[in-house]
């Protein structure tokens, strides 16, 4: 049995490991928030649409409105609710119309880590930044090890690394890929000036 910590919360992350549009959804919730926040984000959604897991076809055909006012209600899921609200239904959206509401299907129909980082790639919300690190969660956590993952995730496949989100295993790890992450930031800076 797999025990993540990405939302640094039992619940959240016990939600995280029996629901695979779960996964998807709190990377594509990753940005411009903090990590735990963001993958708390698929627990506390199922929470207020009154489900123990989250429906694609259910996400998909919601009505936009009432989706970002879900996704508003105090404490609000992201800072940008309804934008990120709007991104959450057309990753829905795609995983019913390509993978017929199954969102575990993006990787159980992958042939090898290059496939995989295509059809990750291909999700809307996911550039190939967030399609490597994806599938780095798959492979270091989650047990996806098609032939070549390491390759394709790049830099965030490498064992023993503490780059991104499929570094996070406990809170010691989640202050590691934080420093990693402020060291990357402060080497960008200084390049620009």
């Amino acid at each position: 049995m797999v025990t993540l910590h990405l939302a640094q919360d039992p619940a959240a992350d016990a939600f995280l490991e029996k629901d695979s549009l779960g996964v998807l959804t709190g990377l594509l919730l990753d940005q411009q928030i903090p990590m735990e926040k963001a993958f708390a984000g698929p627990y506390v959604l199922a929470t207020r649409l009154g489900v123990k897991k989250l429906d694609a076809g259910q996400i998909a055909d919601y009505d936009p409105e009432k989706f970002v006012a879900l996704f508003s209600e105090v404490p609000a899921i992201h800072r940008f609710p309804k934008s990120m609200a709007e991104r959450t239904q057309k990753l829905a959206r795609a995983v019913v119309e390509e993978y017929d509401g199954d969102a575990s299907a993006v990787w159980t129909g992958a042939k090898d880590g290059a496939d995989l980082l295509k059809r990750v790639s291909a999700l809307p919300g996911y550039g190939k930044q967030k399609a490597q690190i994806l599938v780095a969660l798959l492979g270091k956590q989650l047990g996806v090890t098609p032939a070549g993952w390491r390759e394709a995730a790049g830099d965030y496949g490498t064992k023993g690394s503490t780059r991104s989100v499929a570094d996070v295993t406990d809170a010691a790890s989640l202050v590691k890929v934080r420093a990693f992450k402020k060291e990357m930031k402060a080497a960008a800076k200084a390049k620009e000036g």
